[in-house]
């Protein structure tokens, strides 16, 4: 819908407001208080939080316990720890699910994290690890998120030790209403919106997109450099292994090699002690590669599912909300043809009074569909807002990324360097005489 036909008059007879979605006076008794979100100070529209305090709220830890067996199946179960309420809860991924549909039904209109797949047939160890991290970053985005981190389904997702979770945050939900309902700024909202809202609201949207395809890209890469780290190390512990073997074999020597006798014992004890280091080359390599996997890769993929989320709400907008709006103007229309054609042919009296009751409830609900509507384009703002706190965490993410690399290089370099004269008897003959150095002096051995 346009900004002028939102700025429109309501329709006559609009005052009030249908019973479907009526927000509740400001001097009726509500119980209990939390429900209701009060109105920050200053401008309510623009967020004062900066990415330390977001990151400062809560810090959130998802692991994996020992799987516990059923009858036919097995069953995953999670410790989930909170350091902002100090306890752990046990949960299970349809707790998870619980939680996030409670969470998109009182926060329709704000950035809710999707979360992974169920369960497949024959999840390996793998798909089990992903969707753990998966629902760590899930958690810790809805901890972190400021309406979210207030509310007291969070509170009870984190901190609720007894076996009803699911109930009991299906009863914190109901009849409660959603945030339309409980914001005092909800009818508001269109008071402290820009002129341009639907023009900043495009371009942010496709500015967003843009940045979640690049991100997208970078975390692709990521993945593959931390993944050679990994091959990486794999090849240099075989590589040692096969010097291990080298130096470790008995068969014994041809009595027409015998004069190289001494020159080939000394080498193969020389190649034998070398897979230590090879294998402490292959241990600095997959700490790098797991290092760069949680603090670049995990960052990452916690920024794009940040991104993904505003994504989903933008579609959750635009075919949500005012695909609701259209149709209840288009059936408001349809209303009042019905009713000139009533008047026309002078119909009951009672018919009459009773399209009129009507018409007028479908101007209620159009009024209060404009409403909701300014309401999510209010919370677009603040969740664009949101987004623009985290992107500094990009920072984060690439000085993770350099201190890893200098750290991965340094202690590699190291350990290659304290190798290098254990290889000085490799280039001992049998007369004690050097052999070749170990590389030509430019470095070719091919060279004329």
């Amino acid at each position: 819908m346009t900004a002028a036909a939102m700025d429109g008059d309501p329709p006559a007879g609009s005052a009030g407001v249908g019973t479907d979605f009526a927000k509740p006076p400001v001097n009726e008794p509500r119980e209990p208080e939390q429900f209701l979100m009060q109105a920050p100070p200053g401008n309510p529209l623009l967020l004062p939080h900066t990415l330390q305090e977001l990151l400062s709220k809560d810090s959130v830890q998802v692991e994996l316990i020992p799987e516990k067996k059923g009858l036919f199946l097995k069953h995953v179960e999670y410790e989930v720890s909170s350091k902002r309420f100090k306890c752990s809860v046990y949960r299970r991924y349809n707790d998870f699910v619980v939680f996030h549909e409670m969470l998109l039904q009182k926060f329709p209109y704000r950035m809710v994290p999707a979360l992974p797949p169920k369960r497949m047939l024959g999840a390996d160890r793998e798909f089990i690890e992903s969707r753990r991290r998966a629902l760590k970053r899930f958690i810790n985005l809805v901890a972190r998120h400021p309406p979210f981190s207030e509310d007291v389904l969070l509170k009870l997702f984190l901190s609720f030790s007894g076996s009803d979770v699911q109930n009991k945050l299906r009863e914190l939900v109901q009849g409660v209403g959603d945030e339309f309902l409980t914001c005092r700024l909800a009818t508001q909202a269109k008071d402290f919106l820009p002129a341009d809202i639907q023009a900043q609201f495009a371009a942010s949207r496709e500015l967003i997109r843009n940045i979640y395809n690049s991100f997208y890209k970078l975390r692709d890469r990521a993945e593959r450099i931390a993944s050679r780290a990994i091959d990486n190390a794999s090849d240099l512990l075989i590589f040692g292994k096969e010097l291990s073997a080298l130096g470790s074999d008995t068969t014994p020597l041809p009595s027409w090699a015998a004069l190289n006798n001494s020159t080939w014992g000394t080498l193969k004890q020389a190649l034998k002690g070398l897979s230590v280091e090879f294998a402490l080359l292959a241990d600095k390599a997959v700490q790098q590669g797991k290092q760069e996997e949680n603090d670049v890769v995990e960052k990452l993929n916690l920024f794009l599912d940040l991104l993904q989320s505003y994504k989903d709400l933008c579609e959750r907008h635009e075919k949500g909300v005012l695909h609701k709006h259209q149709r209840a103007l288009h059936k408001y229309s349809m209303m009042k043809k019905q009713m000139m054609s009533a008047t026309v042919q002078n119909k009951e009296p009672e018919s009459v009074e009773q399209l009129e009751s009507r018409i007028v409830e479908q101007e209620n609900a159009i009024l209060t569909m404009e409403l909701r509507n300014y309401f999510s384009l209010y919370c677009l703002h603040q969740e664009t807002q949101l987004i623009h706190i985290y992107l500094p965490l990009t920072s984060h993410i690439l000085g993770a990324f350099v201190n890893s690399q200098i750290q991965g290089h340094k202690e590699m370099s190291k350990v290659w360097n304290e190798l290098k004269p254990k290889l000085s008897c490799l280039f001992v003959g049998s007369s004690n005489m050097p052999t070749p150095p170990l590389s030509p002096p430019d470095g070719n051995f091919f060279s004329n």
